[in-house]
């Protein structure tokens, strides 16, 4: 597909905001947002749709006169969801093959990173093409990042990855295949990658503690660190960024900071964890003393 597929957004949430507007901005037209039949769901789905010229409706009222449905829509709702829709649109199938008017829908996108494109198959059974696109991104609500250079994981049928492919170069960011065995696992490092990122950030906080700063104090104070580590991390690698006790081969400091946090367990359970990791893939010092220090723990 060389021309760009008009597409109508299932959901009304973070993700659903986001890609809506990003894909108006680069061009595609969005029909339809669907939402919920729930006062709260409708009224989101109004000022989505206000902002990016299209139709406000739910399952019930969907008009699908577009090519490319996109599912924004929480895990536990998505095969719920298609299954409505595809005997919405199977219905207006029936109702339009009398005037022999074809349905428009040749795609169906899901964009949750731990399921598979089965989720789908309501819509696989009835001839659409499906996949799942899933942007490895952070979507909260306020936020607005930029989808330049960023990778989107890509599963499903040929027909429907191949279209995919097109809407994320259009969108400036980067697709690669994922295969189905291969889902499960890449979401647990995205998970990795942000979410528990995030605990980890909230276990600074809580280590920050020990030390007599509150949590906000210990914000303002770790940021410009954790900048430069991530920036050194982006242009050096892990093993080039790497410094403190852990590559010294300090046993004794480590055992200093153990005793330190003694009485805060989360932050030392973290810190043991982490130490643990060090000694697996970086460059550290004494591995063999910091080993039967962390055995100790």
């Amino acid at each position: 597909m060389t021309s760009k597929p008009s597409i109508a957004i299932v959901g009304a949430g973070s993700l659903a905001t986001f890609l809506a507007a990003a894909l108006n901005d680069a061009g595609f037209t969005i029909t339809e947002i669907i939402a919920r039949d729930t006062p709260q769901s409708r009224r989101h789905a109004r000022v989505l749709a206000a902002r990016v010229g299209a139709r406000t409706v739910t399952t019930r009222s969907a008009v699908l006169n577009t090519t490319l449905l996109w599912f924004c829509v929480p895990d536990r709702e998505i095969r719920g969801s298609a299954s409505a829709l595809a005997g919405h649109l199977s219905a207006g199938a029936a109702a339009h093959k009398k005037n022999r008017v074809p349905s428009k829908v040749r795609f169906a996108f899901h964009s949750s990173g731990a399921l598979l494109s089965r989720e789908l198959e309501p819509f696989r059974k009835a001839g659409i093409a499906v996949a799942s696109v899933h942007p490895l991104m952070t979507f909260g609500a306020g936020t607005h990042p930029s989808l330049t250079g960023v990778p989107f994981a890509v599963e499903g049928d040929h027909a429907a990855t191949q279209v995919a492919r097109h809407i994320i170069r259009k969108l400036e960011g980067e697709s690669f295949l994922l295969s189905a065995a291969r889902k499960a696992a890449y979401h647990a490092w995205a998970t990795l990658t942000s979410p528990l990122l995030l605990a980890f950030l909230v276990t600074l906080e809580e280590a920050a503690r020990a030390a007599g700063f509150t949590r906000k104090d210990a914000r303002r104070k770790s940021l410009p660190i954790i900048r430069q580590t991530l920036a050194n991390y982006s242009r050096l690698g892990p093993a080039k960024s790497f410094s403190g006790p852990l590559i010294r081969g300090d046993a004794g400091t480590v055992a200093k900071h153990l005793a330190a946090l003694k009485k805060h367990p989360g932050p030392r359970e973290v810190y043991v964890a982490l130490a643990r990791a060090a000694l697996r893939g970086l460059p550290v010092k004494n591995r063999a003393g910091l080993r039967r220090l962390l055995r100790s723990v």
